[in-house]
């Protein structure tokens, strides 16, 4: 197979994200996003070259749809079309059915949209990338990865829900986890940092972005994940709450709120926006605290605080931990967040490498704990990378 290029998609309900991949290099050729889907300013971005460009999105019909059509011509006219080999998906939840990587057909379509109910803000959204894909490039074979797939390897006593058995067996109540793509991929980066078989390499993988997660991987494997049967359970976030007493639901409820404002609460208004009152970005978390702002401070302290008492409970998981790797956008840059972390942990043996630290941002990996202590390393997540990857792989399983 002479050409790699894997067109990558990341739909969601009022964005999506989209790059022209090499599978060979994890090289983003083209790259953009489309968002503000259902409002008037709905726009797509792009960049190819260094160079960035925008434009409106018009005309009548659903902007998913529209998105895509001008992301086709787009690619038609940077002559990229002939270079193509598959369109890969990124779809959140696939639930107990999609163990990995999938080629899309009909039947496949319908499952997807069948396990709505377990992801509804993000597998309808997915579907619709997939059905506007198939018609925009219909002799391109179409791929899904599901975030869900690496998680399928924790064992029962990691999965099970501490409710009746007979709720898993109804509907499939259990802990899926999310961010399996990145997980997999800074667990496989961090394994050849340390030159060693990612078969026999043990890693807790911290995904802190707006989102967050963490994952315990033993032998390459995901033994356990912070989020649960929704991306809402674990970790404080940007907006979602993460872990919480359940009894507060039933409280609210009792007070007269009604479901969706519960579900709004705990989803929107909660996280760094809840505690801080003032913003869910980590970026303005950290600058009103640098100023004094006792809210924000406090949201600061809460997010690292759950951040190292998760890590810590994860090393259980575990018969080694070759290391503790950060990545996603507030891991990836955040110096005084994994600074807190760190300072967290220090009864384990870690000891902060203030200048490595410093330089492992922007795009950077590196280890940040000083030699002759516990290894905690920063490495770039590239979710589009794995997506591409697996899509040609399965391509070629298909084609031999």
């Amino acid at each position: 197979m002479s050409n790699s290029f894997v067109l990558v998609i990341n739909s969601g309900s009022s964005s999506l994200k989209f790059a022209v991949i090499d599978s060979n290099t994890g090289d983003a050729v083209l790259s953009g996003l489309g968002e503000c889907f259902g409002l008037p300013e709905a726009t797509v971005s792009w960049k190819y070259e260094g160079q960035k460009s925008e434009e409106a999105i018009t005309g009548e019909g659903n902007h998913h749809e529209l998105a895509i059509k001008r992301i086709v011509a787009l690619i038609d006219t940077l002559g990229l079309t002939s270079l193509l080999v598959a369109v890969g998906h990124r779809i959140v939840h696939g639930g107990e059915k999609f163990t990995s990587t999938i080629r899309i057909d009909e039947s496949v379509l319908n499952e997807i949209r069948d396990l709505s109910e377990l992801a509804p803000l993000h597998n309808p959204a997915g579907a619709k990338g997939i059905e506007a894909a198939m018609h925009a490039f219909p002799s391109l074979p179409q791929f899904a990865v599901f975030d869900t797939a690496f998680h399928q390897t924790m064992p029962a006593k990691a999965f099970t829900s501490t409710i009746s058995n007979k709720l898993y067996k109804d509907y499939g109540i259990r802990r899926y986890g999310f961010h399996g793509t990145s997980h997999y991929f800074v667990s496989r980066e961090a394994a050849k940092m340390i030159n060693k078989p990612i078969e026999e390499s043990s890693f807790i993988s911290v995904h802190l972005g707006n989102g967050a997660s963490v994952c315990a991987i033993r032998d390459g494997k995901s033994v356990d994940t912070s989020m649960g049967f929704t991306p809402l359970a674990g970790l404080m976030m940007g907006t979602r709450c993460g872990d919480l007493d359940p009894g507060i639901i039933e409280f609210l409820l009792k007070k007269g709120w009604s479901q969706d404002e519960v579900y709004k609460e705990l989803n929107t208004n909660s996280g760094f926006m809840g505690v801080s009152g003032l913003t869910s970005d980590c970026r303005g978390i950290i600058e009103a605290m640098e100023q004094g702002h006792t809210g924000a401070t406090l949201a600061f302290q809460v997010f690292t605080y759950r951040v190292a008492k998760y890590i810590a409970s994860y090393m259980v998981s575990l018969e080694s931990l070759d290391g503790i790797i950060f990545t996603g956008g507030i891991g990836e840059n955040a110096l005084p967040i994994r600074s807190e972390v760190l300072a967290y942990l220090k009864i384990f043996g870690y000891k902060e490498d203030l200048q490595a630290n410093e330089k492992a941002r922007f795009g950077h990996a590196g280890v940040i704990t000083e030699a002759g202590t516990p290894i905690v390393m920063v490495i770039p997540t590239n979710e589009e990378f794995v997506i591409a990857q697996q899509s040609v792989e399965l391509l070629k399983s298909y084609c031999s």
